[in-house]
Order: C-alpha cells, then sequence, then structure tokens
C-alpha cells in the first residue's frame, strides 16, 4: 500500500468548551511542559477562569505562543480518563475517526525532536515566535497504513506499561514513607531546629573552589547557572562534606524550603545568599540525612511558604528556621527511615531514566514504520 501524504488540517477537528468555574485554582488548571505532558499545578491562574478550556480524553491541548522561543511545540494527549482544564491560549482538538491516522501513532510522532525543529523553523517572525493554527494544519507527512501504524503504537505502548507499572511501585514507597512519618508526627518528641544545627559560615577566601552550586527544587545541589565572570568568589561560603545548605530568599514564591546535603567527597562552594549549617548534636542523636529529608517533605514546604513574610520574594527568616520543630524517634528509626527515602529517590531516577528511553525509542518507531510503509505493495 505505501505511504500515504495526508495534511494535518483534514484530520483535526477543533474542540472549544469552556469551563465556566470564575474560581479555579492553580491545582486544577493543566499546563502542558517540553516533555508532552500536562503538569500540575498550572505556573499562573487568571482572576477569572470562567473562559478556561476544558480538554476531555483523548483530546490534544496545545499552545502555539512559543513554539519558536522554546524550539518545542508543547501538545499532550489527555490519556487520564478524565477532563482536565487549561488556558484559553490553548488550542483543543481531537484526531476525526475512520481516518488514516491513528491518535497514538500521531502522538509518536510528535515526541520526536526532528518534528519539534520543523514546527519551529515554520513559526512567525513576532516577538513570541508563535505559530498559527493554519500553519500547523497546512503541514503534510507521509504516514503508513493503519496496521503498520497500529505495530508500532502496540511496541510503544507496551514500554509504556512497564514505565506506568513501575511508577507505580513509586506511589507504594511513598504510602510507606507517610505512614512512618504519620507515626512519628503523632508519637515521638519534637526538637526546635536550633538544638539540632549550627550555622557555619566558612568563606572561601584563597578562591581555592571554583565550583559554585544551587539548589533544586528537588533538594539536590546542581552548578549553579549565574554568570560568574568577574564575581569575587573569596566571597562565596564553602559547604564540606555532610553539611547542609539551605537559600531562605524564595521560600514564599516557590512553596518550598530549598535545602539539599552534601553527599559528595569534596566541598563546594554556594552563594553568600545561603545558610550553611553542621550537626549541633551528637550523631548519635540525630541524622543530617533525616533533617534534610523531613524539611524536604510538601508538608515542611506549605508550612515555611505560610509564615514566610509578604514581601516579592516571600522570604523566610533564619530565625524562623531555627524554631521549626521536628520529631526525633531513635536512630534505627530515623536510619530506617532514611534508607526507604534513599530507595524511593533512587527509584524516582531510574524512572526518569525509562521515561526518557521511552522518548527516545520514538524516532526508532516512527523511522520503522516508514520504512515498513515503503517496502508495503
Amino acid at each position: 500500500m505505501g505511504l500515504t501524504k495526508i495534511r494535518l488540517g483534514d484530520y483535526f477537528e477543533l474542540y472549544s468548551e469552556k469551563c465556566n468555574i470564575p474560581n479555579l485554582t492553580n491545582d486544577e488548571v493543566s499546563g502542558v511542559n517540553k516533555e508532552k505532558e500536562f503538569f500540575e499545578p498550572s505556573n499562573q491562574v487568571g482572576k477569572d477562569t470562567s473562559n478556561y478550556k476544558i480538554v476531555p480524553p483523548m483530546y490534544f491541548a496545545c499552545n502555539l505562543m512559543h513554539v519558536g522561543r522554546d524550539r518545542v511545540l508543547p501538545i499532550a494527549l489527555n490519556h487520564s480518563g478524565k477532563n482536565k482544564i487549561v488556558s484559553p491560549a490553548y488550542f483543543i482538538f481531537k484526531i476525526v475517526a475512520n481516518k488514516d491516522l491513528l491518535v497514538d501513532y500521531f502522538f509518536i510522532l510528535l515526541k520526536c525532536s526532528e518534528r519539534d525543529r520543523y514546527f519551529w523553523f515554520n513559526t512567525d517572525a513576532s516577538i513570541r515566535d508563535g505559530m498559527t493554527w493554519n500553519d500547523l494544519c497546512n503541514v503534510e507527512i507521509e504516514v503508513p497504513s493503519l496496521p503498520v501504524q497500529q505495530k508500532y503504537v502496540d511496541v510503544y505502548n507496551a514500554m509504556l506499561v512497564n514505565q506506568q507499572s513501575y511508577e507505580r511501585g513509586l506511589e507504594d514507597l511513598r504510602l510507606t514513607i507517610d505512614a512512618i512519618i504519620d507515626k512519628f508526627k503523632n508519637k515521638e518528641q519534637r526538637i526546635p531546629i536550633r538544638s539540632l544545627l549550627q550555622e557555619v559560615d566558612q568563606r572561601n577566601i584563597d578562591c581555592q573552589i571554583h565550583d559554585i552550586y544551587g539548589i533544586t527544587m528537588n533538594k539536590e545541589f546542581i552548578p549553579s547557572v549565574a554568570n560568574l565572570e568577574g564575581v569575587d568568589l573569596a566571597r562565596y561560603k564553602t559547604v564540606k562534606p555532610g553539611q547542609m545548605a539551605l537559600n531562605l530568599m524564595h521560600v514564599g514564591r516557590d512553596k518550598s524550603l530549598p535545602i539539599a546535603i552534601n553527599k559528595a567527597d569534596c566541598t563546594i562552594g554556594v552563594s553568600p545568599a545561603y545558610f550553611v549549617f553542621d550537626l549541633k548534636c551528637d550523631m548519635t542523636q540525630c541524622l543530617p540525612e533525616y533533617i534534610v529529608m523531613w524539611l524536604s517533605r510538601e508538608e515542611s514546604g506549605r508550612y515555611c511558604w505560610y509564615i514566610s513574610d509578604t514581601s516579592v520574594r516571600g522570604g523566610f527568616s533564619l530565625e524562623q528556621f531555627k524554631c521549626i520543630e521536628i520529631p526525633v524517634p531513635s536512630i534505627k528509626m530515623q536510619s530506617d527511615l532514611v534508607e526507604i527515602y534513599h530507595a524511593l529517590a533512587i527509584r524516582k531516577n531510574l524512572n526518569e531514566q525509562l521515561k526518557n528511553q521511552i522518548k527516545d525509542i520514538c524516532p526508532v518507531l516512527i523511522k520503522g514504520s516508514i520504512e515498513e510503509g515503503q517496502r508495503e505493495v
């Protein structure tokens, strides 16, 4: 049968239904990230959300405003089985049934970076480098027969099922951690941070340390993205192995407490705006990993956000941090919880690797389907 050239617009059916709910929160509105997945909470939500759009199951949501800027077409397929709500700036559409294009095959095709480069090439010359709906509709692609499409969709879905099964196992670990934490909250003695940690202020006076780090939302050190050219590194603070660093400037803005422990075997540098801590108590009383784990919880982040100030950055004072109380069980119980927490972190990283592998296999699947389609008579 060979390949069939199709115009995408002939296979799209636009959909536009408002949610008519004026006061949705960030948690109730979805966005679409560069990985072509829905995410919640949305980064920004307007005061009146009544004109926000509904995305029914198996419909696509697409934001054409920033294609050129991001060099990615932000588009996602609603696999959730329930409606999602997105900004009115999104285009919502479905693939028309009984056509020569499978919904999942089209989604696999969209996962290919080559396709993103093509969309980027066809953006306009506006400030945002957007792409019009007509431009998207006028894109032409070649597709194999439906049986060939289905064959490669089945391969993709089999890999996806394995990854999702692994991901569900992560939820079991999270529930285990939550159950243990709830037990600690209700039964163990609470001790203020000031009794467990002491501030350390050692500077990079000799400028021997050139590796400057920041802290991610995942409570990990990451090489700083700041331009350090001409910066006086002697002002920067040092963090020795086992010590903790904390950024209190954006707690209210990010609704999170950016704290991390230096797990490396070398000393690193951080911004002079950070606070560095070492254990004040004996290691037989409390583990630094346990303290960081406790403060990394979403509940801890929400509490710090709640009591942060009303400045633009939503700051959080050092004194407020020192007053936070955490339950301190026995070292054995702390160690057991930290081990489970580390196992969860390792498995989360593995899960991300699986997701990246699935994404990387998409171009291979499309290439294979096209070659098989070309061989069909």
